[in-house]
C-alpha cells in the first residue's frame, strides 16, 4: 500500500449506493488497524518497565508466550471467519456456535470491551500530551481541553473513508516502530551495556514468580488485534485477506514485543535493568535511547508516544462503529446508527454517537475531579481489556461447536484440537489477569472487584435482552447475526433430526448436533419427508 501526504478527492458513491466502502482494504491496511490498536509504542515505554520489574530479564519471554496462545486462538478465529461473513464479526461468531442469547450477551459485551478501550484512552492522550508538552518546552496545558480536542480529531477521522484511515494510520505506525527499531539499532551497533546475552531465554530466568504478572501484561499488550473480522465486508477477498492480517498482526505484535523488550534488557545489562526500571520505569526507555542514539531521538519518542495514542484512539473508533453499524442493521440498536455516508461510506452516525459518548464519560470523570490516568484510563480501560478477553474465550469456545453442526472440509486441528487448546489458554490468560488486577488498576479492593465485575454483569444482561426480543420483537430475534442471503422466518429453528440450506455456498446446518443448550441457527424447516427449498432472504434493513 503506498502511502502519502495527501490525499486524492475520493470520488462520489454511485447512485443508489448505501453500504461500506467494499474492497478498499488489503492484508496490509487491515493489520495497520489492528496493531495500532494494541500502540506498541505506548505498550512498550509505558508498560514493559513494570513488566521487567516484576519479571526480571525473562520478561521478553512472556510477550512470546501470549503472542504463541493468541496464534492457536487465531487457528480456530480464522477458519471461522471464512464460514460466517456476518457484519457482526465476534457476536456473529458466538451465536452461530453458542445460540443467540449467548450471542447477544456478546454483543454487548463488545460494546462496552471497544468503548471501555477507547474512552479510556482519552484519559492516556491528556496524560501524555501533558507530559510530552512540559518535557519538550516546560507548558502546564489543562487536561480536559486536550481530551475534548482529541474526541474532535478522531471523530473526523472515523467520518471519513476507511482508506483514509489506513492511510493516517500507516504513517503514525510506521512513527512509533520506526523509533523503536532506532534505538534496537543503537544498541546493537553499541553492543549493548556490557555485551549482548541471551540470558533473558533460560529457564532459571522465565520460571520465576513473577513472571505470571509479566503474562498478563503481554495479554493486554495484544488487545485489539482480533478486530481483523470486523473489516471483512471492506477487504479485497476478505477470504484471504482477513487471516492473513490476523496471523501478520499477532505474529508481528509477538516478535517485536519480545525483540524491544530483549533491547531494553541489554541496553542496561542483565545486572542493572531491574534496579534502574525500578528506579525510573517511566523514564527507562527514554533514559535507554538517550544513551545510545541522543537526546533529540528522546525527544522524538516522547512526540511519538502521542502520536501511537491517536493511532489507537482512531483504530478502536473504527472498529465500534462497524459493531454498531451491524447491530442497528439487525434492528438491535436504533436504526439511524446504521446510516452510512453518501460520500465517504463510512457509518458516521455511528461515530458522531461514538464520539458524543465519549466525551459524556470524559466531561463526568473532569467533574469527578479525577485524575486522568490513575481514573480515567485505568478504571475504564479495564473492563474494556476483561471484555475482550472474555469475548475471545466465548470465540474460541464457539468454534468446535459452530463446526460439530455443520458439514465442512476443514481439518480437526482447525475445528477442534486449536480451538480447545485455545479455550484453556484464554481461560488461563484472564485468570492472571484477574489475579494481579491491582497492577492494572492501582485501586484499592473494592474497586477493583467493581472494575472485574462489569464485563460479566454487561454479558449477563444479554440473557434477558434476548429473552424480551424474542418475545416482543421475534422478527429481530430471528435475524440475529444471520449470514447475508440467509432465510430468516420467526419460529422456524430446524427441529431435531431436520436440515437446512442456509445461502448460496453456505454450509448445511443439522439441528441435532447442537451443542447443549443452544438455539438452532435460523432458516426454512422442511416439513417430513420434504427437501429444503430455496433460501427466503430478509435482509436488513438500509
Amino acid at each position: 500500500m503506498s502511502v502519502s501526504s495527501s490525499e486524492p478527492p475520493e470520488p462520489p458513491a454511485p447512485s443508489g449506493a448505501t453500504g461500506l466502502r467494499s474492497g478498499s482494504l488489503g492484508t496490509a491496511d487491515i493489520a495497520f488497524f489492528v496493531v495500532s490498536a494494541a500502540a506498541p509504542l505506548t505498550v512498550m515505554a509505558g508498560v514493559a518497565p513494570l513488566a521487567i520489574l516484576l519479571g526480571g530479564i525473562g520478561a521478553p519471554v512472556g510477550y512470546l508466550l501470549a503472542g504463541l496462545t493468541l496464534a492457536v486462538f487465531a487457528v480456530g478465529f480464522t477458519t471461522m471467519s471464512r464460514h460466517v461473513t456476518s457484519g457482526g464479526a465476534f457476536y456473529a461468531y458466538i451465536s452461530r456456535g453458542l445460540g443467540r442469547p449467548v450471542g447477544i450477551g456478546a454483543a454487548l459485551l463488545a460494546l462496552i470491551g471497544y468503548n471501555g478501550m477507547e474512552i479510556g484512552v482519552y484519559g492516556l492522550l491528556a496524560s501524555t500530551t501533558r507530559d510530552t508538552l512540559h518535557t519538550l518546552v516546560g507548558a502546564d496545558v489543562p487536561w480536559l481541553p486536550v481530551s475534548l480536542a482529541g474526541l474532535l480529531l478522531i471523530g473526523y477521522g472515523g467520518y471519513r473513508s476507511i482508506d483514509f484511515g489506513a492511510k493516517v494510520l500507516g504513517v503514525l505506525l510506521v512513527c512509533e516502530t520506526g523509533i523503536l527499531v532506532l534505538l534496537a539499532g543503537g544498541v546493537l551497533v553499541n553492543g549493548g551495556a556490557h555485551g549482548l546475552s541471551l540470558a533473558s531465554l533460560a529457564p532459571a530466568h522465565v520460571l520465576v514468580p513473577g513472571m505470571a504478572a509479566v503474562l498478563a501484561f503481554a495479554f493486554a499488550a495484544f488487545t485489539g488485534f482480533e478486530s481483523t473480522v470486523i473489516y471483512r465486508r471492506e477487504a479485497r477477498d476478505p477470504g484471504r485477506t482477513v487471516p492473513r492480517a490476523t496471523y501478520l498482526a499477532v505474529g508481528f505484535l509477538g516478535l517485536f514485543y519480545a525483540f524491544v523488550v530483549w533491547i531494553a534488557v541489554q541496553a542496561f545489562g542483565d545486572d542493572q535493568v531491574v534496579r534502574a526500571a525500578g528506579k525510573d520505569p517511566a523514564g527507562l526507555f527514554f533514559t535507554a535511547i538517550s544513551t545510545y542514539v541522543g537526546g533529540w531521538a528522546a525527544d522524538l519518542m516522547h512526540l511519538f508516544i502521542v502520536t501511537s495514542v491517536i493511532a489507537s484512539l482512531l483504530a478502536f473508533h473504527n472498529a465500534i462503529n462497524r459493531y454498531v453499524l451491524a447491530l442497528a442493521e439487525e434492528g438491535v440498536l436504533p436504526r439511524p446508527l446504521g446510516r452510512i455516508h453518501p460520500r465517504h461510506r463510512s457509518p458516521y452516525v455511528a461515530g458522531i454517537a461514538q464520539t458524543v459518548l465519549g466525551a459524556a464519560v470524559v466531561l463526568a470523570f473532569r467533574s469527578a475531579h479525577a485524575d486522568p490516568y490513575q481514573q480515567l484510563l485505568l478504571w475504564v480501560n479495564t473492563p474494556g481489556m476483561i471484555g475482550l478477553l472474555l469475548l475471545q474465550l466465548l470465540a474460541a469456545i464457539a468454534v468446535p461447536c459452530y463446526f460439530r453442526r455443520v458439514r465442512h472440509t476443514e481439518g480437526a486441528v482447525r475445528t477442534v484440537l486449536a480451538p480447545v487448546l485455545a479455550t484453556v489458554l484464554l481461560a488461563t490468560a484472564i485468570a492472571l489477569v484477574v489475579a494481579h488486577i491491582d497492577l492494572f488498576t492501582g485501586a484499592s479492593a473494592p474497586v477493583n472487584v467493581l472494575l472485574v465485575a462489569v464485563a460479566p454483569a454487561v454479558f449477563a444482561l444479554g440473557l434477558p435482552l434476548a429473552w424480551w426480543l424474542r418475545r416482543s420483537r421475534p422478527e429481530v430475534y430471528a435475524r440475529f447475526a444471520t449470514e447475508p442471503g440467509e432465510q430468516t422466518r420467526p419460529g422456524a429453528d430446524p427441529a431435531p433430526g431436520e436440515s437446512r440450506r442456509t445461502g448460496p455456498g453456505q454450509d448445511t446446518v443439522h439441528a441435532q448436533d447442537t451443542c447443549p443448550g443452544q438455539d438452532a441457527v435460523p432458516g426454512q424447516t422442511p416439513g417430513p419427508g420434504q427437501d429444503a427449498g430455496p433460501a427466503t432472504v430478509v435482509a436488513p434493513a438500509e
